[in-house]
């Protein structure tokens, strides 16, 4: 209805050599889009090959995306290799999983490092690249910016304190650009996707299905970063979608529980105790702001999921 096709745009594609990335960026190449590959090392390379050989072109850009820099380089190849960019899919991340009392500052600082702060450098020098190009063409441009969140920032995973905390982040990120950059014309949402990716293997059990495509297949989450990217998403944006398997969920914002007001129009400890207490006792340990429900969509019949990019 509103155009899938991204052919003569310019898509960035960042932990592209690889699962996820890899899957996304073949996925804008597929639907004519050409893709600046990102990764660390020379898998990207390979993602190159395989866009060109099947009729699509695409250029490497090997660097952290931690990296405020890594994030100008980004934009400047997609403009100078190919005269624009329309297209900004955050995907880069590693894992540094253990339990909050086994945290080294590393372990954080890795995982905030490449997520968020990746997220965030990409995002800025795209924003800066659209706000000037809005300006100087006097009205809206395209963008699109498809940034890579995770249900562990519904639930709080325990093994995942810096992972949960920088996907919060990230989803906090994609509200807050949505709304700084759609007057400059430009879409942004998250994806919270489960894909069968190296990274992630070890965590799912085999498809029970059978069929040719695995119901985790990295390739369903890349279909819809490519609708993302489309034209036909023009008025999505700042939401957040949980996808694998056959299923793309719109989740809808928190709601309020209950609210508490003070009689005297403020609060003492003692009349807190009187409203808060009774009304917590005896909840179930699991009924916290985690969103627990939301594992309920699972219909993929696969064992032992965690809640993984």
């Amino acid at each position: 209805m509103g155009g899938s096709t991204l052919e003569g745009r310019t898509a960035v594609v960042t932990g592209a050599g690889a699962g996820l990335g890899r899957a996304e960026a073949l996925a804008l190449a597929a639907q004519g889009a050409n893709v600046v590959v990102n990764d660390m090392g020379p898998a990207a390379e390979g993602v190159v090959a395989e866009i060109k050989a099947a009729g699509g072109d695409a250029v490497v850009v090997t660097g952290d995306v931690g990296e405020w820099s890594t994030g100008d380089r980004l934009v400047e190849a997609a403009v100078d290799t190919f005269g624009s960019l329309d297209v900004v899919v955050n995907n880069a991340g590693v894992l540094r999983d253990t339990m909050l009392f086994n945290l080294t500052e590393r372990d954080w600082d890795d995982v905030i490092h490449v997520h968020l702060k990746g997220h965030a450098s990409v995002s800025r020098a795209a924003a800066v690249h659209w706000r000037n190009a809005s300006k100087a063409a006097g009205g809206p441009v395209y963008g699109r910016i498809v940034n890579t969140t995770s249900e562990a920032f519904l639930f709080g995973a325990a093994g995942q304190p810096n992972y949960s905390a920088a996907k919060a982040g990230i989803t906090a990120l994609t509200l807050s650009t949505a709304q700084g950059l759609a007057r400059y014309g430009v879409r942004t949402n998250a994806i919270c996707p489960r894909a069968r990716t190296d990274m992630t293997a070890h965590v799912f059990s085999a498809d029970p299905s059978g069929g040719e495509l695995d119901i985790l297949a990295p390739e369903r989450v890349g279909t819809f970063a490519a609708y993302l990217a489309s034209p036909a998403a023009e008025e999505i944006n700042g939401q957040v979608f949980v996808v694998y398997g056959d299923m793309v969920a719109l989740l809808a914002p928190p709601t309020v529980e209950r609210k508490f007001t003070a009689a005297t129009g403020t609060f003492s400890v003692d009349e807190l105790d009187d409203n808060l207490t009774p009304y917590f006792s005896g909840r179930e340990p699991h009924r916290t702001y985690a969103a627990y429900s939301v594992a309920e969509l699972d219909t993929t019949g696969i064992q032992n999921i965690a809640s993984r990019r």
